[in-house]
């Protein structure tokens, strides 16, 4: 039996692969995202405004629409994009329609909620923080150690990202996200950008700490990308090095990943780190650095059923 509800922690295409993946093999699920990004139309309302950046939000809202008339025709006027001469060239229409409500609710989980509403969306949106967050990174790159700081200069920098921060150090996270993770049945983490959309979330102390105790009923989902830009050079086995270098305490159920990145190193680290390695095939022919969602929806179906829900689970641990 699959678990009632699930939470999926990530950003931007990785987190809306994630989602659109779970729905309908779960009873309810909430999505938790980052907030660092500043770039684009949520770069530029960030910067005006001093307000937690609204896309990759926007993106997961518009993931778990209504599929029905309404719900995908709100999804498309969210996503899309004005173009003209003018000052609002690039904007997202539902970047600005989630700033109007932020400012008119006076909360961001108000606000995303109201925007759930209007696209009577299958689960719930929340923020990995309720203020905007910097990353920093020191890259190596061709020329030497160098300190980059923003979500796009640490995800486009040349070089191999070595120590990762966020500023302000411990942002406010609402107690919504924390209660989302802790009674979470099942945690998915990934796919997204390695740096700035997975390990993020580890860099932010109360949410580092729930998701160390959610470890074990957690599903870490490894990058199909072969030469992403942020993580050029390295592999899946690295991946998982610079997760566990900044959450020593983690140690999640499973670990996914497409066949293509099956390699012994990659069962060698799994196992010492403790958890347990799922190979299947989930590329897209499309998109062969992206998850067939498809496919991905079939290993999430299958982790999940082994998981199972926390009550059973709980039960079999008293009768055994």
């Amino acid at each position: 039996m699959a678990p009632s509800h699930v939470v999926a922690l990530g950003g931007g295409h990785g987190l809306y692969a994630s989602l659109t993946a779970l729905r309908g093999i779960c009873d309810g699920l909430t999505a938790i995202v980052t907030v660092a990004d500043d770039g684009g139309s949520s770069g530029r309302l960030r910067a005006e405004f001093g307000i937690v950046p609204p896309g990759d939000l926007r993106m997961a809202l518009s993931a778990l629409c209504e599929d029905t008339e309404w719900g995908r025709t709100w999804r498309d006027v969210l996503q899309m994009r004005f173009e003209s001469d003018g000052p609002l060239s690039g904007h997202a229409v539902g970047n600005l329609l989630i700033a109007a409500l932020w400012s008119h609710t006076g909360g961001v989980v108000e606000g995303l909620d109201w925007v759930a509403r209007l696209l009577r969306a299958q689960g719930r949106v929340l923020p990995l923080a309720d203020e905007p967050v910097v990353v920093s990174a020191d890259v190596v790159t061709p020329s030497g150690l160098e300190h980059v700081t923003g979500q796009v200069a640490v995800a486009t920098t040349r070089g191999k990202i070595g120590a990762l921060t966020i500023s302000p150090p411990r942002p406010h996270v609402p107690a919504a996200t924390l209660e989302a993770i802790a009674e979470a049945d099942v945690v998915v983490l990934g796919p997204g950008s390695w740096y700035t959309s997975v390990l993020t979330h580890f860099l932010v102390p109360d949410v580092a700490r729930a998701l160390t105790a959610a470890g074990p009923r957690t599903v870490l989902t490894l990058n199909i990308a072969h030469l992403d830009e942020e993580t050029e050079g390295t592999d899946r086995v690295d991946d998982i090095a610079a997760i566990r270098a900044a959450a020593p305490d983690f140690v999640p159920g499973r670990v996914l990943v497409d066949r293509s990145h099956d390699v012994p190193e990659l069962h060698a680290a799994v196992e010492m780190w403790g958890s347990r390695l799922v190979v299947a095939d989930m590329c897209s022919v499309d998109a062969p650095d992206r998850h067939d969602v498809s496919l991905l929806r079939q290993q999430y179906a299958r982790v999940l059923d082994e998981l199972g829900p926390r009550e059973a689970a709980r039960v079999g641990e008293v009768a055994g």
